[in-house]
């Protein structure tokens, strides 16, 4: 399927959709750069056209993968929403910062001064967040709001499930009803013809592109960008998107073709396989094979949310340069941890360190200092962020920030394939389990080793000759150096790494 012309495509797919707000007049650049983070939650690093997908369209992705830097190796520090996104806002591994699961009860109050935010907003940036922030439970109530540096604060956690979720208290609902909308009579009430109505992630069309929650956090941060933050500004987008329920609007799903999709990678071994780690993780309890249900359709509306996506994206840079900030702003395009999707039996998220739970998109770009069309293939973290943004800033890069800044890559000074030996991501308690698991992963340029503290469980996999994780060597006598090697690797970086409490003041 070949990337269409944004502008036909957007005329003729699209005509539903809400006109941008009005735009400021062009403003003059400053000293330190406009940063622009767009965050989706659990967008696979697969789901781009023009790094190897040609069944899906994002011709907007693609525009900053052209003028800026995409990390094709880039890895999140936890396969779950919250220790992930505390992780990257900080440059500090979920256990150093103790935020290591989700449904916590708070975020720890000692660690808010790390967040990039704060630290942004205290050199003089005026900052601005909309959509999910999660950095600690929003189930049954409203996530409490910390000393986090945002003067502008738009919240809204899942526009669904309003029975785990308060939906009037979200900025989104509120904005829905300005529009006319209401979310219990307006969400799926948009109908597609044979579109099949049970598969993982609940498939299916959502609300239209106008009332769409993705869109609402796209016009948010055109008005921050247009009309509402100083500059510098520094805005966290924050979106709900592609996260089950896969829910696009229609016209976006009817346009994505079903049929040319790509079943999950999977090997019907894996039935019996799998339930070695029944125990540890709720995914595994119960594989599913991909046959026995719509997969084809699953991957077709997550993809569709995806474009939806793409298309918000695509406003957002119109906004830049329709105000004369493009040229002085920082844009950032990742997501926090991805989605199984059917691989290896498996759906959503969890207690596993397959590719399409931890390998993640990312991309850079800022005209005329970061280089264009470049290609990294290097290992990275999303812990690098924050020591990036800090340098670009003119800011000191802390001793706490556990991340390595991207800097050298961006600017073409040092080696696009070469950049760390390895990346860490943890698991610890990070989900609700029966037996609160906790497991550790480590992957270098060919090897991924996994281990799940306590269960003499585990798994190794060579990357280079086995690139969809079906031979797990955890038992290879064979591979035992490589499993060694990484084991060490691990046990050293960790202990490292360690939180070693405050700082000396004196010999003694």
């Amino acid at each position: 399927m070949s990337t269409l012309n944004r502008r036909s495509f957007l005329q003729s797919s699209l005509s539903t959709a809400a006109a941008a707000p009005a735009l400021a007049p062009q403003r003059a650049a400053t000293e330190k750069p406009n940063i622009l983070w767009i965050c989706t939650d659990q967008q696979r690093w697969d789901t781009i056209h023009s790094l190897g997908n040609n069944r899906i369209r994002t011709p907007n992705i693609d525009r900053l993968v052209r003028e800026g830097v995409a990390f094709t190796n880039t890895y999140c520090q936890n396969p779950v929403c919250t220790p992930s996104r505390g992780s990257f806002l900080t440059g500090c591994y979920p256990s150093t910062i103790r935020c290591t699961r989700n449904g916590n009860d708070y975020f720890p109050e000692q660690e808010t001064s790390k967040l990039i935010s704060r630290v942004l907003n205290g050199s003089g940036y005026d900052c601005g967040m909309v959509g999910k922030f999660h950095l600690s439970s929003s189930y049954m109530r409203v996530e409490p709001r910390l000393d986090d540096g945002y003067r502008l604060f738009e919240w809204s956690h899942a526009p669904r499930w309003e029975e785990h979720w308060p939906i009037e208290q979200q900025r989104y609902h509120y904005w829905l009803r300005e529009r006319g909308g209401d979310f219990r009579r307006d969400y799926r009430s948009q109908k597609l013809e044979d579109w099949p109505a049970k598969a993982p992630g609940r498939p299916g069309p959502g609300m239209e592109t106008r009332l769409h929650e993705v869109t609402w956090c796209g016009e948010t941060a055109m008005d921050y960008m247009s009309n509402a933050l100083r500059q510098p500004w520094f805005i966290s987008i924050n979106m709900y998107a592609p996260h089950p329920a896969f829910d696009p609007p229609r016209e976006f799903l009817k346009r994505v073709d079903v049929d040319s999709m790509i079943s999950p990678a999977f090997r019907d071994e894996e039935m019996k396989t799998q339930l070695r780690f029944s125990k540890i993780d709720h995914q595994t309890k119960v594989p599913r094979h991909p046959n026995s249900y719509q997969d084809k359709h699953m991957v077709a509306a997550y993809y569709a949310q995806i474009e939806l996506i793409d298309y918000q994206v695509g406003r957002m840079l119109e906004t830049l340069e329709s105000t004369g900030q493009s040229d002085n702003t920082i844009v950032i395009f990742t997501s926090d941890h991805g989605e199984m999707l059917g691989d290896h039996a498996l759906n959503m998220k969890g207690c596993r360190f397959y590719e399409g739970a931890v390998h993640v998109p990312l991309i850079f770009r800022w005209p005329g200092r970061y280089r264009a069309g470049l290609r990294s293939s290097g290992l990275v973290e999303l812990t690098d962020i924050t020591p990036t943004l800090l340098e670009a800033a003119g800011l000191p890069v802390p001793d706490y920030v556990q991340g390595r800044s991207l800097t050298g890559i961006l600017r073409g000074d040092a080696d696009a394939g070469k950049h760390r030996d390895f990346v860490r991501s943890e698991y610890w308690d990070s989900l609700k389990e029966p037996n609160s698991t906790r497991a550790d992963m480590m992957r270098d340029e060919r090897y991924k080793l996994v281990v799940y503290h306590g269960h003499q469980l585990g798994e190794l996999y060579d990357l280079e000759e086995d690139p969809q994780e079906f031979n797990n060597l955890w038992d290879s006598h064979d591979h035992r150096a490589a499993k060694n090697r990484l084991t060490s690797r691990f046990f050293d970086d960790f202990i490292l790494k360690a939180d070693i409490g405050s700082p000396r003041i004196g010999p003694m």
